[in-house]
């Protein structure tokens, strides 16, 4: 199965992604193709790879357009030697030789070459060599374009539609003011005497037709895509308008010859006001709705805005300048204080503290040593930090960050398929309603006048693009806000499943607890703890045994000093036998006290500890008991609160491990767990989630392992938290970038608050269009209540897209926690 993106060109409503998404499935092979209409995207999945001519001329018999994603750069290169304008020539020929350049453009007045290039054929040394090697020298220029196509893009339609829409409000404000001031006498509205329509009917007309004339101009596009798509048999939203508008202008301009020819009545009579206001207002609301949807994606493009344009390279103790394009896995790298990690890797040298906020809503910045990980796109408090790149490109943590919220974006939740059915019929539906309204209305003896503001009216209001916006604006929203606070979500599935969790199934170690063993309790037998702490690190430095760690990291946060060990003997499963400072040292389990005939007090607490599922280790100093100390690989200071919030959710919380049953009902008693699963294999844990979804259950699985990847597949929803293993992440639909299990909570209220977004949307988006056509149709006017006039019609469908996105855009204020 083969998966790709295009940019479709030219959809304005719900009905326009419905009839592209059906075009596209009409070719063989193809098996979905789904339509966002706020990203302007088709991702269409195939059994095998069709040629992107024939999936271009579909979607143009639909009327739309069809674009392949460009993953081209633009760079300015800074061009030393030139001095004539053969000089720029030989430079423009040399760059335009190389294989994978798209584009280059030499000019001399400034010394620059601008260079389109594809990175993946080309590096940015290599044209630098080009340039070289027709004698001249290339620097990169301070000012990098990486080039964002979407946001370029969407500037451009913004740009061209504030030019329209000015264009269109600049006529209709006198065309509104010159038709409608003679109607209201008491507000003594001054117009010129050879406007007045009692004397004057005929310049009275003509004037407001070539007040009309720009303003269709400027809503051109709403007549070419509009009877375009109505010719392919799949009208849009600019079909409603322009049939809509189109015959108010007809009706205006025939009845403007009828003036001329004698019939003076008709002055009454003229519906250029209603054509050229309402394709203002409808100008405005597009305009309004472009500049909405542009916020719809602003968390992403704040993720994108995170990584650097460059990064300090050291080559030979000596520092040099190199583009983000040229980092390779391996290199050193220097970062000093206040810039952004440039890639994904492991400090070398120095300590900082790093803000990883943006990427994991970590409010607090992380204190960093060498041997730590470091995040690209995280930013360097304090301190010159030198690291070793580990990943770079689409490999870092925040390209697939970017990947992974862009992916979801476009993918569509399954409420979204209620509005897709209701738009493929809307338009129709909506074009027969008019028609029946005018005929009814024809035969009730209405004048013409009458039978034409009910047509023009009932197609104006209906809004398709209000039912189209209604999902994708608020998967937008949630799933960037997501991303700002550490959660990911893998698409509007995962989103919407989330929202109906009941069930959650937690594994132990690592998600639960921290995933290693650490130094808990300690007591001793006639020593001072300090001391005996650091005798028995001392002994146990020497072993990479993980309990041995634990002792060792837990003097070492106590600074306390530790001795060099002189012999070691280690004896797997009972324990270790070392010199410290003369001291014979012994450390391990009963037997092995028992085994070097040492004798050990009777103490209540190895009983207890081993209660509670912590690991005891026996330790005596020359022959005699000296003290107890237990390790237990720790409950995670989230886990507790996460369990508590997730109840009050009136979710089941259940625990899932490999460990014995008194070490899992230890931690499960910690946490605040009552179910727990124990001794469980990793092939088994996929059954267990499949046994309580038999029961109705709707499972999330969070865990962190390898062992925990067919578990997190097989729920409904898999949450994988970021410390985990790469495989887990891959299995789950919802990762989060911190270890915090409160997070979960977060993830899924998000999720309820992101479907209840969308609901409100589509029930707004319905009952607009529920009580909106009626009432323009006239059927209140019939049982005696008021006839909706065009323009208000115009006015209130313009505003219904708007307040759809302006409620998704709420979310960007959604509080995790």
């Amino acid at each position: 199965m083969e998966e790709k993106t295009y940019i479709v060109t030219g959809m304005t409503c719900a009905s326009c992604s419905a009839a592209v998404s059906r075009s596209l499935k009409k070719l063989d092979g193809i098996e979905a193709a789904d339509v966002n209409l706020t990203t302007e995207r088709v991702t269409v999945r195939a059994e095998r790879t069709l040629p992107f001519s024939d999936l271009k001329l579909a979607v143009e018999k639909a009327g739309y357009g069809l674009q392949e994603i460009s993953s081209v750069r633009n760079v300015s290169l800074d061009i030393e030697g030139m001095t004539c304008a053969s000089c720029s020539a030989a430079v423009e020929r040399a760059l335009k030789k190389q294989t994978g350049v798209t584009l280059a453009s030499v000019n001399l007045a400034t010394n620059k070459a601008t260079v389109s290039y594809d990175p993946a054929i080309i590096k940015m040394q290599a044209l630098k060599k080009a340039v070289e090697n027709a004698g001249y020298k290339a620097s990169e220029s301070q000012a990098v374009v990486n080039v964002d196509e979407d946001t370029r893009r969407r500037e451009a339609a913004l740009k061209e539609m504030t030019f329209r829409l000015s264009l269109a409000a600049v006529f209709a404000i006198p065309l509104l003011y010159i038709a409608m001031g003679h109607m209201f006498p008491s507000l003594k509205i001054w117009l010129p005497e050879f406007l007045n329509h009692h004397k004057y009917p005929e310049t009275f007309a003509m004037v407001q037709l070539l007040l009309t004339l720009p303003i269709l101009y400027a809503g051109r596009k709403f007549f070419t895509i509009g009877l375009k798509t109505l010719l392919k048999g799949s009208p849009n939203m600019d079909t409603l308008v322009a049939i809509g508008t189109g015959a108010a202008f007809l009706y205006g301009v025939y009845n403007t010859i009828l003036i001329y020819g004698g019939d003076l009545a008709l002055v009454n009579d003229l519906y250029f006001e209603s054509a050229g206001v309402v394709i203002t207002l409808i100008l405005l609301g597009k305009w309004l709705e472009e500049r909405s949807k542009g916020k719809t994606s602003q968390a992403i493009k704040k993720l994108m805005g995170l990584a650097p344009k460059s990064a300090h390279l050291l080559v030979n103790d000596e520092t040099q300048d190199v583009s983000l394009e040229d980092v390779a896995v391996g290199d050193l790298l220097l970062v000093k204080p206040g810039e952004r990690i440039p890639v994904d890797g492991i400090v070398e040298r120095g300590q900082s503290a790093v803000d990883e906020s943006m990427l994991t809503g970590e409010s607090l910045p992380i204190d960093k040593n060498p041997g730590d990980r470091v995040t690209g796109g995280s930013l360097n408090r304090n301190s010159v930090l030198t690291m070793r790149a580990k990943a770079v490109g689409e490999a870092t943590a925040l390209a697939q960050i970017i990947k992974l919220v862009e992916d979801a974006q476009g993918k569509k939740a399954p409420i979204a398929k209620l509005a897709d059915v209701i738009s493929a019929y809307f338009v129709p539906v909506v074009i027969v309603i008019a028609f029946a309204a005018a005929g009814f209305w024809t035969l009730q003896g209405k004048e013409f006048s009458f039978v034409l503001n009910s047509f023009v009216t009932v197609l104006v209001i209906a809004c398709p693009c209000a039912l189209g916006l209604a999902t994708p604006t608020a998967i937008m929203v949630g799933t960037g806000r997501g991303a700002q606070l550490g959660v990911l979500y893998k698409g509007g599935e995962a989103l919407e499943t989330a929202h109906h969790v009941n069930a959650v199934i937690f594994d132990k170690t690592g998600t639960l607890t921290k995933g290693m063993p650490t130094l808990t309790d300690l007591v001793s037998f006639g020593w001072d703890e300090n001391e005996l702490l650091g005798i028995l690190a001392s002994a146990e430095s020497v072993s990479e045994h993980p309990l041995a760690l634990a002792v060792v990291a837990s003097a070492k946060e106590k600074n306390l000093k530790l001795s060099a060990v002189d012999t070691f003997t280690a004896v797997s499963g009972r324990g270790l036998k070392a010199v410290v400072d003369t001291h014979e040292v012994l450390i391990g389990n009963p037997a092995w006290m028992k085994e070097n005939n040492v004798d050990f007090p009777g103490n209540t607490r190895l009983d207890e500890w081993s209660e509670e599922g912590k690991t005891v280790l026996l330790a005596a100093i020359d022959k005699q008991a000296a003290g107890m100390i237990a390790v237990a690989d720790v409950v995670k200071e989230s886990s507790k609160d996460a369990v508590a919030k997730l109840k009050k959710m009136g979710i089941k919380i259940a625990m899932i491990t490999g460990d014995n049953q008194k070490t899992a009902n230890a931690i499960a008693k910690q946490v605040g767990i009552d179910w727990v699963l124990a001794e469980v294999l990793p092939q088994d844990k996929g059954n267990e989630v499949d046994k309580l979804k038999q029961q109705g259950y709707v499972v999330a699985m969070v865990g962190d392992g390898i062992n925990d990847a067919v578990a997190l597949a097989k729920a409904d929803t898999g949450i994988a938290i970021g410390s985990g293993t790469d495989v887990a992440m891959e299995s789950a639909d919802i990762v989060l970038m911190r270890s915090d299990l409160s997070d979960v909570v977060s993830a899924l209220k998000l999720s309820k608050a992101t479907l209840t977004n969308i609901k409100e949307n589509l029930f707004w988006a319905f009952i607009y269009n529920i009580v909106g056509i009626p009432f323009a149709a006239g059927v209140f006017y019939y049982f005696g209540g008021p006839l909706l006039n065009p323009v208000f019609a115009g006015a209130a469908m313009a505003m219904s897209s708007v307040s759809v996105v302006t409620n998704a855009l709420r979310l960007r204020f959604f509080k995790l926690r």
